[in-house]
């Protein structure tokens, strides 16, 4: 009787404990960057969200899936919504307007566990002149909030920066250009001192030199990270960090390795 016990004992606390243990493992955010500023969000139950789709040929990016949609801003390089496989819900932060105008759209919703806001920016330094408006997109799931800046083309005001809030992730322009050049989005950083991770995004890459690339962003970061084999950053959602890391990520999912062939096995 006593070794049955035993097992039974033993299958038991294995039984409560195993899930409990995936469930730990399991609570992480994915966050995958496909070039110029489209990146893919995953939560730990699987909702995803889509930041500025974008179809730049250079950059290939895959048909993706979304159950949610941002768009920063109307330009082609940021709204190619057709590119996804399912858009789910799609919010754009700045719309037409009446003749060329456009206008920024307040965005304060939940989408299941999900909150999206969005905080209406300029695409340059002249209050839109050149280049119109911009949006940056605030989203918050699991206990982190992720900051994309869209094309931000100004560092920010006393008033963006306490409406922004506290940011765990950010995702920031650093080409130069037509947003903000790698010295700005430094000085950005500074000012919402995001406390896990910076994404440098928008920036030129080999074959796409219409923008600058990272080089003057990435110069004296003291915990600068090169991940360039990889397009995703796994975050579990109870992480902490002394000082936050600079990610460079590469823009391109790491290649499958080709099946192995059995020797035994004829053609």
């Amino acid at each position: 009787m006593m070794p049955r016990l035993l097992l039974l004992t033993l299958t038991l606390f294995v039984s409560l404990a195993s899930p409990a243990k995936a469930q730990d493992d399991a609570k992480k955010v994915k966050l995958r960057w496909f070039g110029q500023s489209m990146f893919q969000l995953e939560t730990p139950g699987g909702k995803l969200v889509v930041f500025d789709p974008q179809a730049i040929p250079v950059f290939s990016p895959p048909r993706l899936t979304a159950d949610i949609t941002l768009i920063s801003h109307p330009h082609n390089d940021h709204n190619q919504v057709e590119v996804l496989k399912d858009k789910g819900r799609v919010f754009e932060g700045v719309k037409a307007g009446k003749g060329t105008k456009t206008e920024w759209v307040a965005v304060d919703e939940k989408v299941g566990a999900i909150r999206v806001r969005s905080l209406g920016t300029f695409h340059d330094a002249v209050n839109g002149m050149q280049r119109g408006k911009n949006s940056v997109w605030v989203v918050e799931t699991e206990g982190l909030t992720f900051v994309h800046l869209g094309d931000l083309g100004h560092e920010l005001s006393d008033a963006q920066v306490k409406a922004i809030g506290k940011v765990d992730v950010l995702m920031v322009p650093v080409g130069g250009i037509y947003t903000i050049n790698g010295d700005q989005a430094k000085k950005v950083v500074e000012q919402l001192k995001p406390r896990l991770f910076v994404i440098p995004m928008h920036f030129g890459v080999p074959g796409f030199d219409d923008i600058l690339g990272p080089t003057e962003f990435l110069e004296e970061q003291k915990n600068l990270k090169k991940l360039t084999e990889t397009n995703e950053l796994e975050i579990p959602v109870d992480l902490k960090a002394e000082t936050p890391s600079v990610v460079l990520l590469g823009w391109k999912a790491p290649a499958k390795p080709e099946p192995k062939k059995d020797p035994e096995k004829k053609p």
